[in-house]
C-alpha cells in the first residue's frame, strides 16, 4: 500500500511540473509577441486597422543599432501566410545591415485566396476582372503598405522617404503587381523572388497573366521599367509539379515552372522597354544550388539590396 502511494505521488508531482514548465512556455511565447502599437523595438508585432477597420497583425524587427535613418524593409510571406516565419527568417539580416523589417500578415480570413492576397484583393475574381469586379481601392491589400509606412516612420521616427521590398512565392507575386497597381507609392528597390507566375507587360494578354482587360491598361510604362527590381529565383526551383504551382495554358505560356517563368518575366519586360526605347532598371539573379525554400531566398534578397 505503502509503495502504492509513493508511486501516486510521483506521478502527481511529474505532472505539476509539466504543467507548470507548459505554463512558463506559453508565457514566453507571449512576452515575444506582445502586442506593442506604441513603439517599435525588438522584435515583435503590432495591430494595424486598414480604411475600413479590417485588423491586420504587422510582425517587425527594429535591430538594437538603428537610428532614424536605418532603412525600412517590407517582407511580404508567401502562400502560407506565415508572417511570423518570414520576420523571424530574416532578423540577422536585418542586424547585419541595420534595417528595420515589417513583415505585414495577409491572412486568409482578411484576404481569401490568390485573388485576396497574390492579385492584391484588386479585383472580386481576378482571373475574371471587369469594372463591375473591381474593388473599390480602399478595399485593394495594396493599400495596406503606405500606411503602414507612414505608421513605422513616426513611430521609430525615421527619416526616410522610401522603402524597399522583398516578396517571396506568392509574395513576390504581391511584391511585383504592387508595383505596377501603385506607381505612385514610395517604394524603392524591390526584389521579386521566384514568383509561381507574373502578370507580364502585354497589352495583348489578358489579365492577370498580362494587361489587357484591366486598370494596368494606362500604365506609366517608363516610370515601371526605371523603377529598380531584382527578379531572383532558385536554380533548382524547376518542379514543374510543385503543389502549389499554377498549371494551365495562360501560366505555362511562360514556362512550365518557376525558374523559366522568371526568365520570360524579365525578357519580355526588356523586349518591351526596348520597344518603347525606354530605360529599363531590371535585373534579374539565378541563386545556385538553391529551390524554393524561403530562409535562403530570403537571405539571398537581403544582399542584393545592400551589396
Amino acid at each position: 500500500m505503502v509503495s502504492n502511494y509513493l508511486f501516486q505521488m510521483k506521478i502527481n508531482y511529474l505532472v505539476i511540473i509539466l504543467v507548470l514548465l507548459n505554463s512558463c512556455s506559453k508565457e514566453a511565447d507571449k512576452i515575444e509577441e506582445i502586442i506593442n502599437n506604441e513603439n517599435i523595438i525588438g522584435t515583435g508585432f503590432f495591430e494595424f486597422n486598414g480604411l475600413l477597420d479590417k485588423k491586420i497583425n504587422v510582425y517587425y524587427h527594429n535591430p538594437a543599432s538603428s537610428n532614424s535613418n536605418s532603412p525600412i524593409v517590407f517582407v511580404f510571406h508567401g502562400g502560407g501566410r506565415n508572417a511570423k516565419d518570414y520576420r523571424n527568417a530574416i532578423i540577422d539580416k536585418s542586424n547585419q545591415y541595420n534595417f528595420i523589417a515589417i513583415v505585414p500578415e495577409f491572412s486568409v480570413d482578411n484576404f481569401s485566396g490568390g485573388d485576396g492576397y497574390n492579385l492584391g484583393n484588386v479585383y472580386i475574381d481576378g482571373d475574371n476582372p471587369s469594372s463591375s469586379t473591381l474593388n473599390p481601392e480602399e478595399e485593394w491589400a495594396f493599400s495596406y503598405i503606405e500606411p503602414i509606412f507612414e505608421f513605422v516612420k513616426e513611430k521609430t521616427t525615421n527619416n526616410n522617404s522610401k522603402y524597399n521590398i522583398i516578396g517571396h512565392s506568392a509574395g513576390s507575386q504581391f511584391a511585383h503587381r504592387f508595383t505596377m497597381f501603385k506607381q505612385n507609392a514610395n517604394s524603392d528597390e524591390v526584389v521579386a523572388s521566384a514568383a509561381g507566375w507574373y502578370t507580364v507587360p502585354n497589352e495583348n494578354v489578358s489579365f492577370p497573366y498580362g494587361f489587357n482587360n484591366s486598370l494596368l491598361e494606362n500604365i506609366d510604362y517608363p516610370k515601371l521599367f526605371s523603377q529598380h527590381i531584382l527578379i531572383q529565383v532558385g536554380e533548382l526551383d524547376n518542379n514543374p509539379n510543385e503543389g502549389s504551382l499554377r498549371r494551365n495554358e495562360f501560366a505555362d505560356a511562360q514556362g512550365i515552372n518557376r525558374y523559366a517563368r522568371a526568365y520570360y518575366f524579365f525578357n519580355q519586360s526588356k523586349e518591351k522597354a526596348a520597344e518603347l526605347n525606354t530605360l529599363f532598371n531590371w535585373e534579374i539573379y539565378t541563386n545556385s544550388g538553391l529551390d524554393h525554400n524561403y530562409i535562403p531566398a530570403l537571405n539571398k534578397a537581403a544582399d542584393l539590396l545592400f551589396n
